[in-house]
Formats: C-alpha cells, sequence, structure tokens
C-alpha cells in the first residue's frame, strides 16, 4: 500500500516510549527508531531520510509539551499531510485528555488514546480527525459510568452492538465538523483576534521588514445549528481588505465562494466549542513605502527601541533605551454593548475599561539583549526603571519593566551597562616559578645599531592615548549587534483589522429557539516575542 502512515509513537521527557501505534505493514519498532533518530544533531528537521534501514524510512517528528512525536512510513507521502496530522492528533489528545498532554494522562487513559488514534487514521490512511465528529465514535467514561458500573447493573446483550453503532451513524450529523444534537442553556458567540507582530528595524530605526500573523479564533456556544456571518473591516474599510489580508486559510466550515464574492464576509456553520476560524498574514511595509517618516505614521508600534554602543572613555559601555508610545483605539464598539473589546462597549464608570479598543493594556514588557561570547561579565548594570539580569551561560541580557511603571504613565526608560571582556594576556603568567621553561629565546630579526637599545622609551600623554585607542578597540568587538522587545497588547492589533458584526441568521439556523439572540463578544490580542529587533 502507498503513501500511507505506518506506525506512530510518543515518547516522554526522558526519551520512554509510552505509546506505539502500528497502522500497517511491520515499520520499525519504538526502541530501534529512537537511536536512529538521535543520531541526528540538533536542531532536528521536521523530516530525517533514514537510507540505512530496510527498507528505507521517512520520519517525521513533532516536539509538544515535553513529549516527542515519531510517524514513519517507507512510502513516499506528502510530508505537509503527514506533519498535520501530528497537530491533529495533539489537538484530539487535548481535547479529549486536556491541555497540556502530558505523560501520565496518556498511560492513564489508553483506552480512549487507542480509539483516537484509530478513528483518526485507519489503516495507515488518514480519516477523521475533527474532534466534534470524534465525540461521537469515541466511548470516553465519565463518573456517571464509573458509578453505574460499580453497581453491576445487567449491561446490554452483545446483539444491540450493531443496532447502536447503526443508530450512531443514523444521527450522526452531515457535517463531520460538529456534533448532533448540540444543546447549550446559555447561547454565546465570542472571536478572538490574535495577531503576533514581527518587525526588524536597521540602526538608524527605518524598517526593514513588518509583518504581521494573525489568527481569529471562534467560540460558538448555540444550540441547534446556527448559521452565522462575520463581516471583516480593515484600517481604510472593506474594499481593500483582500489585498491586506495576504495567504488567507480557512476552516473546512467556511463558505469559499462567499468570501471570494465578498472578502470580509465569513459566512459558515461553525464546529461546537471554540476552533481556529482563519488565518492570515498581513506584510505592515507596503503601508510605508519605504519611509521611515511614513512608517511611523502609518503604524504606531506600542514600543521604540534604540541601541547606543561604544560609550564612555574606553568604549566599554552601551546604552538601551526604549520608549513606550500611546496607542489609540477607535472609539467605536463594533458588535453592541455586549462586546468583550469592541471599544465603547467595554465603557463604565471612570471611563473606558482597560485592555479594549478604547484602551489597549501593555504588558509583559522585556527587552533582550544579546551579547557576544567574550564577554565575561557585565560589571555595571543602571537601569532607569525594572530589573535586569545578565545569563553569562546564555550571553544574554534580559530587562523586565514591571506592570505597574507601564501603569503609572513613564514613557521613557533607560538601562546602561558595561562589559568585561576575557583577561588581558599579559596577566597571564605562562612561568610562576621563574625558570624560563617553555620560553622560546630563538632571534630572528637582523642585528642593529647599539644605539638602538640606549634609545628612551617615550612615557607620557602619547602612550597613554595608544592604550586608550587599544582599549576602544577591544570594547569594540564586546558590544551587543542587536536588542529585542517582548510585549503583548490587549485590544490592540497591528494590522488594523477589526470584526464588524457577528451575525446569526435565525432563517438559515436549524434547532435554534424563538427569539434565541446569543451574547456576542470580541477581543483585541497582540503578542510578540522578541518580535521588534533592532540592528545595532
Amino acid at each position: 500500500m502507498n503513501s500511507v502512515i505506518e506506525a506512530l509513537h510518543i515518547y516522554d521527557e526522558h526519551k520512554r516510549t509510552i505509546l506505539s501505534h502500528t497502522y500497517t505493514s511491520r515499520p520499525l519498532s519504538a526502541a530501534h527508531l529512537l537511536p536512529l533518530y538521535l543520531e541526528h544533531p540538533a536542531p532536528r528537521p521536521s523530516l530525517i531520510y533514514l537510507s540505512n534501514t530496510n527498507p528505507p524510512t521517512l520520519v517525521f517528528s513533532l516536539d509538544h509539551a515535553d513529549l516527542l512525536y515519531l510517524a514513519t512510513t517507507s512510502s513516499d507521502i506528502e510530508p505537509l499531510l503527514v506533519l498535520e496530522f501530528l497537530h491533529r492528533v495533539i489537538d484530539a489528545l487535548e481535547e479529549f485528555l486536556g491541555a497540556p498532554v502530558l505523560a501520565h494522562k496518556i498511560e492513564g487513559n489508553y483506552d480512549v488514546v487507542a480509539q483516537l488514534l484509530t478513528e483518526m487514521c485507519d489503516a495507515g490512511t488518514i480519516s477523521t480527525t475533527e474532534p466534534n465528529a470524534l465525540r461521537d465514535v469515541v466511548e470516553v467514561e465519565g463518573i456517571l459510568g464509573k458509578l453505574l458500573g460499580s453497581i453491576n447493573l445487567p449491561t446490554k446483550p452483545l446483539t444491540n452492538v450493531g443496532t447502536t453503532s447503526s443508530l450512531i451513524t443514523q444521527n450522526s450529523p452531515s457535517l463531520p465538523w460538529r456534533r448532533a444534537n448540540v444543546r447549550h442553556t446559555s447561547n454565546e458567540l465570542y472571536a478572538d483576534v490574535v495577531e503576533t507582530l514581527s518587525v526588524t528595524l536597521a540602526p538608524s530605526g527605518r524598517p526593514i521588514a513588518a509583518f504581521a500573523n494573525g489568527t481569529i479564533a471562534f467560540t460558538s456556544k448555540v444550540s441547534g445549528v446556527p448559521d452565522i456571518a462575520v463581516n471583516l473591516t480593515g484600517p481604510s474599510g472593506k474594499h481593500n481588505l483582500k489585498s491586506i489580508m495576504e495567504l488567507p486559510v480557512f476552516h473546512p466550515c467556511v463558505r469559499l465562494s462567499r468570501w471570494k464574492d465578498n472578502p470580509g464576509e465569513l459566512s459558515f456553520i461553525p464546529p461546537d466549542g471554540r476552533f481556529i476560524l482563519a488565518g492570515y498574514e498581513v506584510d505592515l511595509l507596503p503601508f510605508t513605502n519605504g519611509n521611515n517618516s511614513n512608517f511611523n505614521q502609518n503604524l504606531k508600534l506600542p514600543v521604540s527601541i534604540e541601541v547606543k554602543t561604544g560609550l564612555g572613555s574606553v568604549g566599554s559601555d552601551f546604552e538601551v533605551r526604549l520608549n513606550i508610545n500611546k496607542i489609540f483605539g477607535t472609539g467605536q464598539s463594533t458588535t453592541g454593548p455586549s462586546a468583550r473589546g469592541g471599544g465603547s462597549g467595554g465603557r463604565g464608570f471612570g471611563g473606558p475599561h482597560a485592555g479594549t479598543a478604547a484602551a489597549p493594556l501593555l504588558q509583559d514588557v522585556v527587552v533582550s539583549v544579546p551579547l557576544p561570547s567574550d564577554v565575561r561579565n557585565l560589571s555595571d548594570m543602571r537601569p532607569s526603571r525594572g530589573d535586569a539580569s545578565y545569563s553569562p551561560t546564555d550571553s544574554l541580557l534580559e530587562w523586565h519593566i514591571p506592570p505597574k511603571e507601564l501603569s503609572a504613565g513613564t514613557s521613557y526608560f533607560s538601562l546602561r551597562c558595561t562589559v568585561a571582556g576575557p583577561l588581558a594576556d599579559d596577566t597571564v603568567d605562562e612561568d610562576p616559578n621563574g625558570f624560563g621553561f617553555g620560553k622560546d629565546y630563538s632571534y630572528d630579526e637582523p642585528y642593529q645599531d647599539s644605539t638602538a637599545h640606549h634609545k628612551p622609551r617615550e612615557h607620557g600623554k602619547g602612550s597613554e592615548e595608544e592604550r586608550d585607542v587599544r582599549k576602544v578597540a577591544q570594547n569594540k568587538i564586546l558590544m551587543p549587534s542587536s536588542a529585542s522587545v517582548s510585549f503583548s497588547v490587549k485590544g490592540w492589533v497591528p494590522s488594523g483589522i477589526k470584526v464588524e458584526s457577528i451575525v446569526l441568521d435565525a432563517r438559515k439556523s436549524r434547532g435554534l429557539g424563538e427569539g434565541v439572540k446569543p451574547y456576542k463578544g470580541v477581543k483585541y490580542l497582540t503578542i510578540s516575542k522578541g518580535g521588534v529587533e533592532i540592528r545595532c
């Protein structure tokens, strides 16, 4: 059989096999496969070809929550298909066992895990991977089931197994991503727009690259089969949204024809619970036209960073300057008074609530400065606010700005450090006993006039200047070459994409009760883990 997954192995943090599931053929065992995989030096790629095995084997790997997932096949297969399958396995395990997936959870629920792996991949061919569809076919023993099992009640005869399976098949939904007979006491619809910001700046402050990768997470807790439409808008309206959102990807529930005809409108029947509705990428540089001034005008970053090197009399100091910029929200709610972050929906006594679009909240500000390996230590660290620490092992300086300093309204922070390089060579005595062992007394230079031996050595200002110049040159190689800042902002996204409305079409929905008006809400979040980086 061609293009199939032959086996899946899961190892814990100690590289001990906790699960091995064989789908087809006779693949390598988990004990035989692991040493062959570890032979490759780290960082290991997601796909490794083992040519010395019989037959040659492709190994797909994924690390998640200190667990190692290895899938093997001996035939040609689409790599992205297998890697996506591994991600779907983790999503299913988190859905049934709870996040994060730990070794003891898998070991304590082998029956559930075996059912999941069997349903998700049938004889090596990927089958059902949607969590909602898996809930209808995977039996999970709950508290009630354990209680009834301990009472020794008469169970159903085996002849009913086929009938039960046929009933499940008849009642299974035509939509593979949604469970059948969904019921909720409270009807809620939530949208979370999350973007990761990545900006690279030249030493002058001009942007070299600026991207925002966005994800729209949607939570649907509505009874029956609802039909929902989410309308998006861009910073300059809806007409150019298609050009702003590059490389869009959608959940299978989204009607692509509606998006093509009317970009910005997401029409779908959602899965039950939380899921990823859409993903996209935004190139922020076209707004700047390569001009730094336009960049600062059109894209207001929450922070700006500057690094000055070679300071002090001998150039052993450097200074990191951090400016906190104010971000102004739209001040207009797009989903009504129930918006979770939609601007004026968060208003109350004392003005808008922090973390909404009307009052973005900056948190988790950390400045990281990697230093050359020749830096022995930082002899002096003087932050104006916050705490600075240096790790000689990782050659990394971290500067944490506490939330109370950010909420106090301070907009300027500075950190000045003094580097200490390796010990000078002249301070190291290669012959501490003074016997002259290990020294070379050969003299290959030509003979000179005897007057050269009596020439007095010059001492004074000139020699001191030469030493200072030499120290400046030595300290120059100890200066940092870049600095990055990490942060998170609630209530703001750099692309300017907003959720204009969330509409539930009662006419197209089924099983929705009369007069049901679900609670709607929107949140915006920006996360940048070392995303804003400046080169020195």
